[in-house]
């Protein structure tokens, strides 16, 4: 991928905020730059509704307050910012990638989203999705399949892709994406960017359409860690009005120095490309000789984690569109209508073996990092695959099988990218016990580093 789709000079929001505060770039020219790339990369389908002219009305207003606003209370002032079209903005389609939300004005900002404009920022669109986010290829029967700028016979990744192709190509410089398997990290390790799955909760999920309640989470797709950073302290915010909302104080780990990271190994692992683990193992030494204590460590039983996320993905899917379902099962494509049947037919004995499953994980895990403090894996087992290739279905349970156990378990993780495979990039996952994501990007940092 050549400079042609990235920003002033691979531009980060610290960067563009640094340059908006001394004047030396406008804020409409920054949001035109942006727009100029989703233009000239419409081939890459990254997004469904481009939301061009209250974008350019926006950037006009805030301009005429940059030169005496306080970053400190507006740290997005001007950023363009795509968001994922399962996530609310106001008088535009949520659409969900589907037939059946096509003229689904939304009456407000979702709660995120509201947060985001609050601090400044500056929605430029609704982001293509794999359809209502059940997939991980975005290849979307009603609006096209989203490609991947590295390579355009390549799936991006998803289902949030067109927000990782946004970030990836310099149609904005941070996305909303949501996970509910590997939905944000996925697409964020095909297409060479970050992107964090924040603890169960911390980010809320008001004015999103669900997925697999239990599952959801929603979080940021940034080209570097320090970004990802930003935009999780800003969202992180309790949401009195949602059930599924937590609160919690952050305190970072004082010997950051002395971290323990478990390397995960075992079959299950092993199954991945060898090139992508061999990646992985680099850059597990690069962090050995940096003072942290690194360990291999068996994790096959990930395995039992990823089956039971799949299960329950697909019941409380089934459950949230079972009209849609049985009325018009021919308005939603083949793989996702196959998925909704499956959930549609499991017994209620299955689906209280995979809650059952996803309470053991909790215990098991909070008993594994007393021991450790992070996990390190591969976020997939391969590069992007083909847009024409294995049925949507099996792709969905190939890739998620590193990210699924830690939707089931609400854990934190986040993807960043460390290398190439055959032209294609390739991303490592870090995993952290719950509200801890400052040890995510305190590590995520010091492996951009070593990547660099």
């Amino acid at each position: 991928m050549g400079r042609r789709y990235r920003l002033v000079s691979d531009m980060t929001i610290t960067e563009a905020i640094r340059m908006i505060s001394k004047r030396k770039v406008g804020i409409v020219e920054l949001v035109n730059l942006c727009l100029e790339n989703i233009h000239k990369n419409q081939d890459l389908n990254a997004f469904i509704t481009c939301m061009e002219e209250q974008a350019l009305e926006e950037a006009k207003e805030k301009e005429k307050v940059a030169k005496n606003a306080d970053f400190e209370k507006q740290p997005l002032l001007g950023i363009p910012i795509a968001v994922k079209d399962l996530i609310d903005v106001k008088g535009v389609p949520t659409t969900a990638g589907s037939l059946f939300f096509k003229e689904n004005i939304a009456k407000e900002d979702a709660f995120v989203v509201k947060l985001l404009r609050k601090a400044g920022a500056i929605i430029v669109g609704k982001t293509n999705l794999h359809e209502i986010a059940l997939g991980v290829t975005n290849n979307n029967p009603h609006f096209g399949p989203c490609r991947n700028p590295y390579d355009k016979s390549k799936i991006s990744g998803g289902s949030s892709g067109g927000s990782a192709v946004a970030v990836a190509t310099g149609m904005a410089l941070a996305a909303l994406g949501t996970d509910t398997g590997g939905s944000i990290r996925i697409p964020a390790a095909l297409c060479g960017v970050v992107g964090l799955k924040p603890t169960y909760g911390v980010v809320s999920t008001s004015g999103v359409i669900p997925l697999a309640w239990h599952l959801d989470h929603v979080g940021p797709i940034t080209s570097s860690v320090e970004d990802a950073h930003l935009i999780f302290r800003i969202t992180r915010k309790y949401d009195r009005n949602n059930p599924y909302s937590v609160t919690r104080v952050y305190k970072v780990k004082r010997n950051l120095s002395r971290l323990r990271v478990a390397v995960a190994v075992g079959e299950y692992i092993e199954e991945a490309d060898q090139r992508i683990l061999e990646l992985v193992r680099d850059i597990a030494k690069s962090l050995e000789k940096m003072g942290f204590s690194v360990e291999q460590k068996k994790l096959d039983w990930l395995k039992d984690l990823a089956a039971a996320n799949v299960l329950m993905t697909q019941v409380e899917a089934a459950t949230f569109h079972k009209e849609r379902l049985l009325k018009n099962p021919e308005m939603f494509g083949s793989d996702v209508r196959e998925r909704l049947m499956q959930g549609l037919n499991t017994s209620g004995t299955d689906y209280a073996l995979a809650r059952k499953t996803q309470t053991e994980a909790k215990h098991i895990f909070r008993e594994f990092f007393k021991e450790y403090d992070l996990i390190l894996l591969p976020t997939t087992p391969i590069t992007a695959p083909p847009i024409e290739g294995e049925n949507a279905v099996a792709m969905a349970r190939k890739l998620t099988r590193f990210t699924a156990p830690f939707n089931i378990s609400g854990l934190p993780a986040l993807t960043v990218p460390v290398g190439f495979v055959d032209g294609l990039p390739a991303g490592v996952q870090l995993v952290a016990s719950w509200f801890e994501e400052e040890l995510l990007f305190f590590v995520g940092q010091k492996i951009e580093s070593i990547v660099k």
